[in-house]
């Protein structure tokens, strides 16, 4: 339920009102979900198994958490960690880029917060702190409030569209590589049809950067609309 999840993210913790006194905690609950879930998918987390993982029985981990949904909701707290500091002496440009590659960093360590992340859901306090970065790095440059969330709406999307693709290609893969052994082949067979691909593909540099490629663009059409708002076009 949404109630107990933000008491959960948001605290303080209700306490068991029967039984023992407790011995866990829900950064125990949480870190040994997130053990699991690193080593096996979110799909393998159930209470069951982190109950065991414990040493506890399923029953006893209700007491502190009510239920899969809100387990996960702690564990994404947990996992993704905390964004790169804000403010001076790094310009707004600086800070979301650094804030890309951390984010970039949090989903390869747990590849299952891309399936965690997903849909509307009540966000923890670390996690609204990521968001937050964003709004605040571009706050004073001629922004609106509603550009400056689209434009940390924007920038997660295209880390969590490339860590999709190096999630599917598996460690140490390379999505633009994959693509190119994929598609190499047939372009060149067929390259009175398809000039311009077969062209780009025999072209040299510049591979195996679309995480920077897109980052990049982003932030130039962002500098772009800062300099028209702020008269330094």
């Amino acid at each position: 339920m949404e109630n107990d999840t933000v008491r959960l993210l948001w605290g303080p913790p209700a306490k068991p009102t029967r039984g023992p006194k407790p011995a866990l905690s829900l950064e125990r609950i949480a870190a040994a979900g997130v053990e699991i879930a690193d080593a096996e998918g979110l799909g393998a987390v159930s209470m069951q198994k982190v109950a065991g993982l414990l040493d506890y029985t399923k029953m006893s981990l209700y007491r502190y958490v009510p239920g899969k949904a809100e387990l996960v909701a702690l564990m994404v707290e947990s996992a993704v960690g905390e964004p790169p500091e804000a403010g001076t002496p790094l310009d707004w440009r600086e800070q979301l880029t650094a804030w890309a590659g951390y984010l970039t960093e949090s989903f390869t360590r747990h590849p299952w917060l891309l399936d965690a992340t997903v849909g509307p859901r009540v966000l923890g306090p670390r996690e609204l702190t990521w968001l937050e970065r964003v709004v605040a790095a571009l706050d004073g440059h001629g922004l609106t409030g509603p550009e400056r969330m689209d434009a940390a709406v924007l920038l997660a999307g295209h880390v969590r569209s490339i860590a999709e693709q190096s999630r599917a290609t598996g460690p140490g893969g390379s999505p633009e590589a994959e693509l190119l052994t994929i598609l190499g082949t047939l372009v060149h067979r067929n390259a009175e049809r398809y000039p311009a691909l077969a062209a780009a593909i025999t072209e040299e540099g510049g591979r195996d950067n679309a995480l920077d490629f897109g980052l990049d663009r982003i932030l130039d059409g962002l500098a772009a609309l800062i300099a028209r708002r702020t008269g330094t076009a």
